[in-house]
C-alpha cells in the first residue's frame, strides 16, 4: 500500500542509522571540484550494501526523504566554495506525489542555508521502469523547482538510450563499464564519441564517472568530456571531503569541445 507524503512524520522512526560520504565530481576544464555526490555509509564506515539490505517497502519513503535532509544538512556544513554542487541519489519509486515529497528537501535546504538551485538528483534503475509517465513528472517537478536532475550508470542495464529519450535530463553520468579499458577499445571510444555527441545535440552536460587510470582520463578528454569522476581523483570521505587529485594542467588536449558548459549547471528549460 502506498504511503501518503504525511506518512514521513507519522510513521515509525527508522530502524538503523546511517551518514554520508561525499565523492568529487570534477571540472577539469576549469581545474576546479564541480560538486559532491552524497553516498550512503553506515555510522562507522559501512559500504552502501548493507545500509541499503535493511530498506525495505515499509521504510523505503521515509529512508529516501532522510537521505535527501542528511546530504543537505552536511553539506551545508562542509563545503566552503559557494557554487559548489551537491548530487543526492534517489528512489523513484518513494515518490509519490513528487510536488508534496520535494517539501522536506526544500524546507532543509531553506533551514541549513544550501541554495537548492545548486542540488542534482541522480536516477537510475537496474530494472525495467513500471511507471514511466510517473518518472517523467518528477523530472519535470524537480526542473520546474530549480533542482538539476542526472540519469546514472548510463549505458548499464537499462539505463540507456530509451531512458534518455524519455526523460532528458540535465545531466548524464556514462556507466564505468564503458569506461574501462576505453583507452585501447575502439569501439568503446566509438561508443563514447557517440553518445557525446547525442548529449550535445540535446543540450545535456556529461559526466564520466569510475575513471580510475590516466590512459581513461586522457582518452576521456580527448572525446571533449570535462566532467569526471572516479578513484583516480579520490575516493569517497565519509562526512568529510577528500582531497581531489587534478592532473597537471596542460598536459592533455581536451580534444572538441563537444558537451555542455557545465558552468551552467544544468540545460537551459
Amino acid at each position: 500500500m502506498k504511503m501518503g507524503c504525511q506518512g514521513c512524520q507519522a510513521a515509525e522512526p527508522l530502524p538503523f542509522e546511517f551518514t554520508m560520504a561525499f565523492h568529487p565530481i570534477l571540472d577539469l576544464q576549469r581545474n576546479r571540484v564541480w560538486g559532491y555526490e552524497a553516498l550512503v555509509r553506515g555510522l562507522s564506515g559501512q559500504g552502501a550494501g548493507q545500509i541499503l539490505g535493511m530498506v525495505d517497502a515499509a521504510n523505503r519513503y521515509k529512508f529516501d526523504q532522510a537521505c535527501r535532509v542528511k546530504a543537505i544538512e552536511l553539506a551545508s556544513s562542509l563545503f566552503v566554495e559557494p557554487d559548489t554542487h551537491l548530487s543526492i541519489n534517489f528512489m523513484p519509486n518513494a515518490v509519490y506525489e513528487p510536488a508534496a515529497c520535494i517539501r522536506a528537501t526544500l524546507e532543509a535546504a531553506r533551514r541549513v542555508g544550501f541554495a537548492h538551485q545548486l542540488i542534482m538528483f541522480e536516477f537510475t534503475e537496474n530494472e525495467r521502469m513500471i511507471d514511466v509517465i510517473h518518472v517523467q513528472r518528477i523530472i519535470t517537478e524537480y526542473r520546474k523547482q530549480g533542482f538539476a536532475t542526472a540519469l546514472d550508470d548510463f549505458g548499464a542495464g537499462y539505463a540507456g538510450l530509451n531512458l534518455l529519450a524519455s526523460f532528458q535530463p540535465d545531466f548524464i553520468k556514462i556507466d564505468m563499464e564503458l569506461i574501462r579499458g576505453i583507452a585501447a577499445s575502439h569501439a568503446r571510444q566509438a561508443i563514447i564519441a557517440g553518445v557525446v555527441a547525442i548529449a550535445c545535440q540535446l543540450g545535456i552536460a556529461v559526466i564520466a564517472e569510475g575513471v580510475e587510470t590516466e590512459a581513461e582520463l586522457d582518452t576521456l578528454r580527448a572525446a571533449g568530456i570535462h566532467l569526471f569522476q572516479g578513484y583516480l581523483f579520490a575516493k569517497p570521505s565519509v562526512a568529510s571531503l577528500p582531497a581531489a587529485w587534478f592532473p597537471p594542467l596542460g598536459s592533455v588536449g581536451v580534444g572538441s569541445e563537444t558537451g555542455v558548459d557545465a558552468g551552467r549547471g544544468m540545460r537551459a528549460a
